[in-house]
C-alpha cells in the first residue's frame, strides 16, 4: 500500500473521532447548533434537528472509519468520498443558499476539512493498484 493510502487513513480516523465528538454534543444539547454552526437563524435549532445532524454525523463517521480500516474496498472508497461530498454541499447550501450559517470559524472548518478530504481521496484513487479484471480489459482493447 502506498504511503499516500497510510496518510489518508490516519485522516479518515482523525475526522472520523472529531464526528464522534461532533455527535455527543448534538445529542448533549442542542444549542451546541446554534452557537457554533447555524448563527444565521439560531431559533430554527431544536432538539429533533440536532438529534438528526446527530445521527447524519455519526453515520458519516462510521463510514470513513471503516474505509480507514478497508482502504482498498472502491465501492466503500466511493461511499465515502460522496460523505465529504454531501457535507461539502450541505453547508454550503446552508451558507450561501438558505443563510442560516454565516461563514463563521464553525462552518469554515467543516467546509476545509470536506474540502481537503475530496481532493485527497481523488489523490488517492490514483494509488489504488489495478485488478486483474482491469488489465484484462486493457488489454482486449489493444487488441
Amino acid at each position: 500500500m502506498s504511503r499516500f493510502l497510510n496518510v489518508l487513513r490516519s485522516w479518515l480516523v482523525m475526522v472520523s473521532v472529531i464526528a464522534m465528538g461532533n455527535t455527543v454534543q448534538s445529542f448533549r444539547d442542542h444549542s451546541f447548533l446554534s452557537e457554533k454552526l447555524y448563527t444565521g437563524t439560531p431559533e430554527f435549532v431544536n432538539g429533533l434537528q440536532a438529534r438528526t445532524f446527530g445521527i447524519w454525523t455519526l453515520l458519516s463517521s462510521i463510514i470513513r472509519c471503516a474505509c480507514a480500516i478497508d482502504i482498498q474496498n472502491k465501492t466503500l472508497y466511493h461511499i465515502t468520498l460522496w460523505t465529504f461530498v454531501l457535507a461539502l454541499g450541505h453547508f454550503l447550501s446552508e451558507a450561501f443558499i438558505y443563510k442560516t450559517a454565516p461563514l463563521t470559524i464553525g462552518v469554515m472548518a467543516p467546509l476545509i476539512v470536506a474540502s481537503f478530504s475530496i481532493i485527497g481521496m481523488l489523490i488517492g484513487f490514483q494509488c489504488f493498484p489495478e485488478t486483474q479484471e482491469e488489465l484484462g480489459a486493457r488489454q482486449k482493447k489493444r487488441n
